[in-house]
């Protein structure tokens, strides 16, 4: 079997797929296709792989194939050493991981001068292999041979013999991995404090004298005492069970050599094997563990960070309408801009209602010559420094709107990322005569409009929905991040008409440089009429134009079917249902009922099969729906707005802003974020947050404990009673706001609009976790 069968016959078996789909997915994939482009139009050749199987599939190709390359180098290197023998090369073609790989090769790897080799040197293998041949010889008489200038005496002679074994030993890769093996399933780590550093590391408080099994440390507390060992709080220790694990280990090591008595050379030997494991291979098991345990705490602080990066960019748009952005501020007052409802700028303003200007009544005239003037049907509120005085003061406003002025929806947004965006290149140039903070206020406004349309102009790490995020690989982060964007955006689907360069930029196919190119070309020669239209931007050609062209969108252009996601190599199957219906194609398309007398069996052809006719059907029965759902959004309760108005027993609606493994954090208008942990979710047991909640979501809560020094804050959305919360949005109260634990996404099951502060990322989560564990 060659190396390509065996990388795929692997994928097959992790993404519960034949190996013929692995081999037509990598064909597309290294031909050039984008994993948005190949889920959604190649299903007939991918046997309907998906996006997260083809993303899998991609992660896991690269790693593969870096270990094939890997494996012949290694073969490449021990053949001319002259040392590969058969049963070496079955070895190495057996290894399936990097790192058995590494095991194999130890023995054979260039090194620096060791004290093995000064042994070797030294004339002592053969006494070495003198001990082990004759048991039953005292040792010491047998090195007494070996004392030369260069071995002064019987213990330098046994130093080198055990030297020699000590590094046959460290380089034997079925010990290191029936080791690491015993170590993962046994081992524990434990961390202890830093004498002295009580005070200065107080918020890994938790973590001064702590021990778990290595196997079963959530991520959230591994980075944590990562974190706390990083800047010297703790020391970090992986081990086995000090009385029995030590032991078993050495045992091993032991068996490594052979069978071993109670004669002399025995005895001798069993030394050695302890020696071995107590300054050799306990550290290298500790470096591997640690490394491993690094690994799988950063991958699951990624994918937490990726999962809740999804839902919001996913979360409802409030859509197109008029809308006023106000960030928050005291002393620099509050900054004031005015949107239309294609997210263009009409007005700008700076209000100072706070100290020291206290200028109340200039800052509520101002607000409602704006919404008068521009007809705002929103107010987005960033949720910052002063948001809730902010939100009281808007609130004021609106209830001095003259008659007829319709009154306009207040919601509180999340403002996390918009100061990154404000200094940042895109928005200078959207913005170039605008002041800095006042494109914060526009950028507040917009993502109430489209989260997903605005979100993608910041560093997905700067969104702050993620933990750990800064000790985590970077450029593994940033990748991650940057495929849940492209997933997100290519789900939604992009207005080819109205979409930003950094929209555009994520759609399959395209990338900074064209879409730049596609804006600059659109900016010249107006709005693109169809399609077909794309071809004419330069530097974008046909390939560029398969991947993209079906996930761009053109409303009321001159072809219908460039408002929906049919791609255009398919138009001909669309006419033909059309024509089969005996409808114009602009009154059948949205109209599910005249597509019922069709049969998508009888559009099937040798390019087209019944997935992709399907999903043409579909698409023509909802042409260009957005799978993000309608917008819903929480109500603050008046008069708790700092976090010294809560009390033990509240009732408060709230909204999601960041879920963990051990629970969620939730914005209920305090400035902090409260926790519903893991085990006050439900009225039942959740294995996982996300079984219940997601970032967005509207929720009811009940406040359980008030931490005000430390600035923690306990809820739940459990019922008294233990009965299982009701899942239907906006029911079961006479108000019609959800009850406590009950869960709103708006009519589609999606999120709303996103809000919150940075969800209590860190050690303070952990910390926060870590308090409530023993609920």
């Amino acid at each position: 079997m060659d190396a390509a069968q065996r990388i795929a016959r692997i994928i097959a078996t992790e993404i519960n797929a034949s190996a013929a789909q692995v081999v037509a997915a990598t064909q597309l994939l290294d031909g050039g296709a984008t994993v948005p482009f190949v889920a959604r139009y190649r299903k007939e050749v991918t046997g309907g792989l998906d996006d997260t199987q083809l993303r899998m599939l991609s992660d896991r190709l690269s790693y593969l194939r870096e270990m094939e390359t890997r494996r012949e180098s290694i073969l490449g290197s021990i053949r001319e050493q002259g040392k590969l023998t058969d049963d070496l090369a079955r070895a190495i073609a057996g290894a399936d991981t990097k790192a058995a790989l590494e095991d194999i090769y130890l023995p054979f790897k260039p090194k620096r001068r060791t004290k093995a080799m000064i042994a070797r040197e030294n004339g002592l293998e053969p006494l070495l292999r003198a001990i082990q041949h004759d048991r039953a010889a005292d040792p010491k008489a047998l090195a007494s041979s070996y004392v030369t200038e260069a071995v002064p005496d019987q213990k330098a002679a046994l130093d080198g013999a055990r030297d020699i074994l000590v590094e046959e030993l460290s380089e034997n890769a079925t010990l290191l991995g029936r080791l690491r093996d015993f170590m993962r399933a046994e081992a524990f780590i434990a961390a202890k404090l830093v004498a002295g550093k009580e005070d200065t590391g107080a918020k890994f408080s938790d973590y001064f004298d702590h021990r778990e099994a290595w196997a079963g440390i959530p991520a959230h507390r591994a980075l944590a005492i990562l974190r706390a060992a990083k800047e010297e709080v703790v020391t970090i220790d992986i081990s086995p069970d000090p009385e029995t694990g030590a032991a078993r280990a050495e045992g091993m090591v032991a068996q490594a050599i052979g069978p071993l008595g109670d004669l002399p050379g025995d005895q001798w030997l069993r030394q050695v094997a302890g020696w071995t494991w107590r300054v050799r291979l306990s550290n290298t098991m500790y470096i591997d563990l640690l490394t491993e345990l690094r690994k799988r705490a950063h991958d699951e602080a990624i994918r937490v960070f990726g999962r809740n990066l999804k839902d919001l960019l996913l979360a409802a748009p409030a859509g197109a309408k008029a809308t006023i952005g106000l960030d928050p501020g005291i002393r620099t007052g509050v900054k004031v801009a005015v949107i239309d409802a294609t997210g263009k700028l009409v007005d700008t303003a700076t209000i100072y209602p706070f100290q020291p200007r206290n200028d109340l009544r200039g800052a509520e005239a101002t607000l409602l010559a704006l919404i008068a003037k521009h007809d705002a049907e929103l107010i987005a509120i960033g949720n910052g420094t002063a948001s809730r005085e902010t939100e009281r003061l808007v609130g004021d406003v609106l209830k001095h709107l003259p008659k007829g002025v319709k009154t306009p929806t207040r919601v509180v947004v999340s403002e996390a990322g918009a100061s990154v965006y404000s200094a940042s290149e895109q928005a200078a140039k959207e913005f170039p005569d605008l002041d800095v903070s006042l494109r914060g206020a526009v950028s507040i406004a917009r993502r109430l409009q489209d989260p997903l349309a605005e979100l993608v102009k910041v560093p997905p790490e700067s969104i702050g929905v993620g933990q750990y995020q800064h000790d985590v690989d970077q450029r593994q982060l940033t990748k991650a991040l940057e495929v849940v964007v492209e997933d997100a955006v290519n789900a939604v689907g992009v207005d080819l008409n109205t979409a930003s360069a950094p929209l555009l930029a994520h759609v399959a196919g395209l990338g900074p440089s064209l879409a730049s190119a596609i804006v600059a070309h659109r900016d010249a020669q107006g709005a693109f009429a169809s399609r077909a239209a794309l071809k004419k931007v330069s530097g974008l050609g046909p390939r560029a134009f398969e991947q993209c062209a079906g996930f761009l969108r053109i409303r009321d252009g001159s072809e219908p079917l460039d408002a929906s996601s049919v791609h255009p190599e398919a138009y001909g199957v669309a006419r033909k249902i059309v024509a089969a219906c005996g409808r114009d194609i602009r009154s059948i398309m949205g109209d599910g009922s005249a597509l019922k007398s069709v049969r998508a069996e009888q559009f099937v052809d040798e390019h087209f099969g019944l997935p992709t006719v399907r999903d043409i059907l579909s698409e023509l029965e909802k042409p260009g729906r957005d799978p993000r759902p309608d917008f819903v959004t929480a109500s603050f309760t008046d008069g708790v707005e700092d976090i010294k108005d809560l009390k033990p027993g509240m009732s408060l609606e709230g909204t999601v802003t960041n879920v963990a493994a051990f629970g969620a954090f939730v914005d209920i208008g305090v400035h902090q974020d409260g926790l519903v942990h893991i085990s006050q979710l439900a009225d039942r047991f959740v294995k996982d947050p996300n079984e219940v909640v997601k970032v967005g979501d509207v929720v009811r809560v009940r406040v359980t404990e008030v931490d005000i020094p430390r600035k923690r804050i306990g809820l739940t959305m459990r019922k008294d009673g233990g009965t299982q919360p009701d899942r239907s949005p906006r029911a079961g109260t006479a108000s019609g706001r959800p009850p406590v634990g009950q869960v709103s996404r708006g009519p589609k099951g999606g999120k709303p609009a996103p809000r919150g502060n940075d969800g209590g990322q860190g050690a303070l989560g952990a910390a926060l976790m870590d308090a409530m564990r023993k609920r």
